[in-house]
This record gives structure tokens, sequence and C-alpha cells, in this order.
């Protein structure tokens, strides 16, 4: 059992920060959001506070990159750091009032003193891993403004004089030609960071050997599930992919159809759709297009058996993952 639990609520500029010693509150401060601040913030607390950094749980929201100063200064003074979902914190809380940072630092710091039992520590990542996500993220960021400037394209040429319309198609496709490049550069990028990680490069070559599954999913599946470590198996990976259905019934008067969430990983789940999409009709022949074919005359919902498809794909990937080795076909029983 830890002594202090810390909450820090992060924001761009700065960190705040509560220490609890059980419920009571011992310590309130404000510091940057750098690494600098934040370590000069630990060590003046924890002499203050007369403890040891074995004694201490620091808590926070897990918010995207402005956590980056925190888990390099926890990780150099070798602190106990818990980085949890925003929402299961928000959640915990009950009915609350009010809000600022000061009050948000103290909730976190007292979800930290109630559920620590709960507590997992938080290892940075390995440094291919961070910038292969970085990457994609800026690839998906120049993804979504070259459909905007495409639409202008194709949306509105029957609503413009033929010179107004010729002028902006000449203007925007500049403008996605440059995008594409961008693409193709981070494209690149990536490539060269897997070839130069032999367990990277190994990753990918076992994910490309499922029937559906190309390079843009393995990559993104490596790069998500941090190398095939931040998720114990496929299951755990299909609940956060939005693919796991769930039943809501209660009582006598309220039942529903088990349903899939729609707190999920978008962008992983739309790649999965794609994939089962285009094994399911567009290939000539496989063990997948059988299966969705024979599911639609028994009468199953398209969109059901859709969704057991990229279910398949994704228990396929961490089983080629947990067995290095690459798929076959033909199933072999281990007995």
């Amino acid at each position: 059992m830890k002594k202090i639990h810390v909450g820090i609520d992060i924001s761009k500029e700065k960190c705040n920060l509560c220490y609890r010693s059980g419920l009571e509150i011992v310590r309130e401060e404000e510091c940057s959001n750098e690494v600098k601040a934040l370590k000069k913030a630990f060590k003046a607390a924890f002499k203050a506070l007369g403890a040891s950094v074995e004694e201490v749980l620091v808590c926070a929201e897990y918010t995207g990159r402005y956590i980056y100063p925190l888990t390099v200064a926890c990780q150099e003074l070798d602190i106990f750091l818990w980085m949890d979902d925003p929402t299961r914190i928000k959640n915990s809380m009950g009915l609350t009032r009010g809000k600022n940072d000061a009050i948000d630092a103290a909730r976190i710091a007292e979800y930290a003193y109630r559920y620590n039992d709960k507590a997992v520590r938080y290892a940075i990542p390995d440094a291919a891993l961070v910038s292969m996500k970085s990457l994609l993220a800026d690839r998906e960021f120049l993804l979504v403004d070259r459909k905007r400037y495409q639409s202008q394209l194709t949306d509105q040429k029957k609503y413009m004089a033929p010179g107004d319309f010729k002028r902006k198609n000449s203007r925007w496709k500049k403008v996605i030609m440059s995008i594409d490049e961008q693409i193709a550069s981070i494209d690149a990028e990536i490539e060269a960071l897997i070839d130069a990680d032999p367990v990277l490069t190994r990753q990918k070559e076992l994910l490309v050997s499922i029937d559906g599954v190309g390079d843009r999913i393995a990559i993104n599946m490596i790069a998500i599930t941090g190398g095939f470590t931040r998720f114990r198996n496929a299951r755990q990976f299909c609940s956060f992919a939005g693919l796991t259905p769930y039943k809501y019934d209660s009582g006598t008067s309220v039942h529903s159809k088990a349903k899939i969430s729609k707190r999920a990983n978008q962008t992983m789940k739309a790649l999965l759709h794609m994939s089962a999409v285009n094994v399911a009709t567009r290939m000539k022949a496989g063990e997948y297009k059988d299966y969705y074919q024979r599911k639609l005359k028994e009468g199953k919902h398209i969109l059901c058996v859709l969704n057991v498809l990229r279910a398949k794909l994704v228990h396929r990937m961490f089983s080629v993952i947990r067995r290095d080795t690459e798929y076959t076909k033909e199933y072999k029983p281990a007995c």
C-alpha cells in the first residue's frame, strides 16, 4: 500500500498536483508542464512530506502528447506512474459539481487512493513505436485534409461557372498533389523505422502472411498494440476496436439485441471493416467468402457477418504473433 497518492491534472502549459495521505489533502501546487519543473516539484514535495519514491503512487489521465514530460520525469526518478482512461476516472466520481484544474487534480488523487489495487505501472513505449504512432497520426490528419479538398472538385463542378471551376480545379489539384507527396514521405519514414528494427520487421512479415491483411493494417496494428504488448489477447483488442457485441437487459422491460459499442478506436475499426468487405466480396474464393455466403443464406444480417470476419482477422493476427509462425490455411491440431 502506497503512503502518498498524487493526482495530476495535465494541460498544455501546466500541471496541477494534489498530494493525498489517505483521504486528507496534504499538499497542492502548480508547475509548468516540463520535465525539469516536474522533477523539481516531486523532489521538493517528497522531502517536505517525508516520503520515499517507493511510497508514492502518481496517477494522471492519458491525454495524448501532453503526458510526455510527466512520463519522462517519472521514469528518471523511478516513480510509479499510473496513466488511466479519462472516462473511467470521470465515471468513478459519481455526481459532481464544479470543475477547475485544482479540483480535477484532487479528484484524480482520490481515485488513485480508492482504486490503487487496479494500478498498472506505465512504461514508455519503444522509441520506434512512438515515432510510428506520431507519423500515423500525421498521415491520418493529411488524409482528412485531402478528402476535404477532393470534395471541392467532385461536388461543385455543376454549380459554378466553367471558368471559375477551372481555376479552382487547378488550385486545389496542386494542394492535393502536395499532400500526396507528404503522405508518400511519411510512408517511407515508417518503412525505414520498421526495416531498422528486426522485431517490427518480423511482426509485419507475419501479419501480411494472412489473407486480407495488407501493409496498412499491419503497420497500424503494430503501432496501436505497442508491438503486441499492450493487449493480453485478441479478445481484449476486439473490445478496444469496437468489435465485441454487448447485451443490455434490465428487468422485464429492457431487452435489446447484442450490439457493438461506439467506444472504439475508429481508425482500426474502419481498416478492419474494409479488409472484411474485401475478403468477403472481392476474393475469387476462400474460407472468408464461403463463410460470408453461407451465413447470408442462413439469414444473418450482413453487418453481423462482416463483424465476425473482422474478429477472425484480429484473432489470426494475434495468433501468428504468439506462435511466431506465418499463417497457413491448412489447420494442424496441436496434438
